[in-house]
């Protein structure tokens, strides 16, 4: 793991942590390979790369009913109302991020306009799972398409080798509201949403985070389907002052280095003393984690950095365009201020990501690899398109009249000019 002031870290340091190259140009052909076997040949492509990739020979790729509700059974009680609670919180924060249907403002005397709100009428989501159980994800891919009004969701998800979805991954897509549930991973998933076959309708957009090669078949069909934006491997940068602990950072790197091996932890600290004490706790801790060997290849590529000042911090911050921000500072609301360039942001000693990443109710698929400069997270707006509107009264269009010819018959429109003419001339 790295260990610099930030004055001191060189060109090819530096380019490495702000660049985060994650191998999409590598699986590029593949992928497209994947795409066009499952364009052509539809639920045959499926069935056998599923066989190929996943190990499971299945006899269908919706889940039925009766899976669903067999799951339920196989949950633990106490799991389901973790779920429950979670669900709640998510639905709660996303009701928040919803806008009016429909609104109309009178910009001037006899001129409306506004904005009509539509949901998308399909959505499909994608939820990581197969050697791993991810039900969180199920639940943040679903419930905001829920909450803007989508009348279908299709959820994909990848078997495990004996052709079954975990049970706590069912339950959490039906808990959230998905109304098609299907055994599909990786790039074929992607390709069965936007191609559509014919088990899988085709669907207007993706949205869900996956492997690279989840990602590069996402970015491969954009065009025939839109997506919600490019993600690569999760990563975290914790901007901290003396004020915080060393031993709860360090447990937050090492939260976050758990998740994969190209996963990236990174602490900017304005004081040098603790963040010494934090490389210590890290390496210490890092031997100790259960998934130590994913741990160890993820910090490889992490950095424990010291700023001059806050200000130092915050502009390494902003250049970074993390994932997730923890701030742990005296005042992490002033420094939030300065921010402008994150997926998600955690306040104060008491906010890990981990809380974000399950129960709090904000949305923990994200941007990353710098995409944060130019997108959001997954929120209700990704679930709807939005139509402007006008109403103009004959006053109001004299008023316009003027501005609208002289413009039009500057850009050799005359149809456009006349358009207006015509409505005005027939009452005079």
């Amino acid at each position: 793991m790295l260990f610099k002031r930030l004055e001191e870290l060189r060109d090819e340091d530096l380019k490495g942590l702000l660049s985060r190259e994650v191998g999409i140009q590598d699986v590029l052909a593949p992928v497209n390979e994947i795409l066009m076997d499952v364009g052509s040949k539809g639920d045959e492509a499926l069935f056998r790369l599923t066989e190929k990739f996943e190990g499971a020979r299945l006899k269908d790729l919706r889940v039925s009913g009766d899976e669903i509700q067999a799951a339920y059974d196989a949950v633990d009680e106490k799991l389901l109302d973790s779920l429950s609670q979670a669900a709640e919180n998510i639905f709660a924060f996303h009701q928040q991020q919803r806008e009016k249907d429909l609104w109309l403002s009178e910009v001037s005397p006899g001129v409306l306009v506004g904005q009509k709100v539509v949901p998308l009428d399909s959505v499909g989501a994608y939820v990581p799972g197969g050697r791993a159980t991810y039900p969180s994800s199920a639940l943040m891919n679903v419930i905001p398409a829920k909450v803007a009004g989508v009348p279908r969701i299709a959820v994909c998800t990848p078997p495990r080798s004996d052709g079954n979805i975990a049970p706590l991954t069912l339950v959490a897509a039906d808990l959230a509201g998905a109304d098609e549930i299907y055994k599909l991973g990786g790039a074929q998933a992607v390709a069965a949403m936007a191609f559509g076959t014919e088990t899988v309708p085709r669907v207007n957009k993706i949205v869900g985070p996956g492997n690279v090669y989840v990602t590069a078949a996402k970015m491969l069909a954009r065009g025939t389907v839109e997506i919600d934006f490019p993600a690569g491997p999760s990563e975290v940068l914790i901007l901290a002052d003396r004020c915080a602990d060393p031993r709860v950072l360090a447990a937050d790197m090492i939260a976050q280095a758990e998740h994969d091996p190209h996963s990236i932890a990174v602490l900017v600290s304005v004081d040098e003393l603790l963040a010494t004490a934090v490389f210590e706790e890290t390496e210490i801790m890092a031997r100790e984690a259960a998934r130590s060997e994913i741990v160890t290849l993820s910090l490889e590529h992490s950095a424990v950095l010291v700023a001059s000042g806050i200000e130092e911090a915050v502009d390494f911050a902003n250049a970074f365009a993390p994932e997730h921000l923890e701030i742990v500072t005296a005042d992490p609301i002033a420094v939030l201020r300065s921010i402008r360039h994150a997926g998600s942001v955690f306040l104060g000693n008491f906010t890990p990501v981990a809380a974000g990443d399950y129960a709090s109710g904000t949305n923990h698929v994200l941007p990353t690899s710098g995409y944060a400069r130019s997108f959001s997270g997954l929120n209700v707006d990704h679930f709807v398109k939005k139509i402007s509107v006008q109403m103009i009264s004959e006053n109001g269009l004299r008023t316009l009249a003027g501005s609208v010819v002289s413009l039009a018959e500057a850009e050799g429109l005359m149809a456009h000019a006349e358009s207006v003419r015509k409505r005005l001339e027939e009452r005079l």
